[in-house]
């Protein structure tokens, strides 16, 4: 199995320095990938519930550092050499589709071809309105930037959907994978994943249990007329141990994703040396 590293942009690991360390052991130690999340904005007052836990409270304060997470995996495609660079998750409602083509295409072709990008709908009311972005239509925009970027990373140089339109536009470089950038769809629910099984490369579903999840996306996949084993499918191990990842693999996943040893910097070649014998080096031979 292929072992990603979770949210490798967030404190302890919020300097140059720091992420310099990580990435370097990440990759020295046999890591597949980095997952790096966004958001642009946290509300300091909020009425949006958070999907992700029973209480519905945000689990960080509105001042947790967020780098923006194509900046940053662009700091780090220049000092490693393999690992793959991923988004984890970008809000795709909220960017600007042909923008976010060319960003995306730079960055792959002066990674040479080690980009994913995941993508997510978004929940957050609020920061959607701070960007100045409509949160019901979301939905209909997702699915419409997923063909304008398919489209700005091929040879096609005309769309006409509902929110965008261009005629004979040329986007280049185009990214160094001859396929395009692999589109990884993040979610957590029905609707989410089958949306996966017809769109994506790659379903990471958020939650204890992605079995169902999984289901409903290679379903999705074979109705649209797709081969189901075309999509990657990625999973948070809870807790980070062998016997999950196996758990995992029999669910359909082919890449975990845990959490870096979350220590002091000093500390942190050490601790990378255990979680690598621990956790990495076992889930990777499985």
């Amino acid at each position: 199995m292929r072992v990603g590293l979770l949210s490798p942009s967030m404190p302890p690991f919020d300097s140059p320095e720091a992420v310099r360390l990580l990435v370097t052991l990440a990759e020295r130690h046999g890591a597949d990938s980095l997952w790096v999340p966004e958001h642009v904005v946290l509300p300091a007052e909020s009425c949006t519930r958070y999907p992700y836990s029973a209480d519905g409270v945000m689990p960080v304060p509105a001042e947790w550092p967020y780098p923006d997470p194509l900046a940053w995996l662009s700091y780090v495609a220049g000092m490693t050499s393999r690992i793959r660079l991923v988004t984890g998750m970008l809000i795709l409602p909220q960017r600007n589709p042909v923008v976010l083509a060319k960003e995306t295409a730079t960055i792959d072709f002066l990674s040479g071809g080690r980009l994913s990008l995941g993508v997510g709908l978004g929940w957050y009311r609020e920061e959607f309105d701070a960007v100045g972005v409509d949160f019901d239509n979301r939905v209909d925009r997702f699915e419409e930037y997923v063909h304008v970027l398919r489209a700005l990373w091929s040879d096609e140089e005309s769309f006409a959907g509902g929110h965008h339109r261009f005629h004979r536009a040329r986007c280049y470089p185009k990214p160094a994978q001859p396929r395009g950038i692999p589109l990884i769809m993040g979610g957590h629910s029905v609707a989410a994943a089958r949306r996966a099984g017809r769109l994506a490369d790659g379903f990471f579903p958020v939650g204890s249990d992605p079995a169902p999840l999984f289901a409903h996306c290679r379903q999705a996949a074979a109705e649209a007329g797709r081969d189901p084993d075309d999509i990657t499918l990625a999973a948070g191990a809870r807790p980070a141990t062998v016997e999950r990842a196996r758990e995992l693999r029999a669910m359909g996943a082919s890449v975990v994703l845990v959490y870096p040893p979350k220590v002091p910097m000093a500390d942190l070649p050490d601790a990378f040396a255990e979680f690598t014998a621990q956790v990495l080096a076992p889930i990777t031979a499985l």
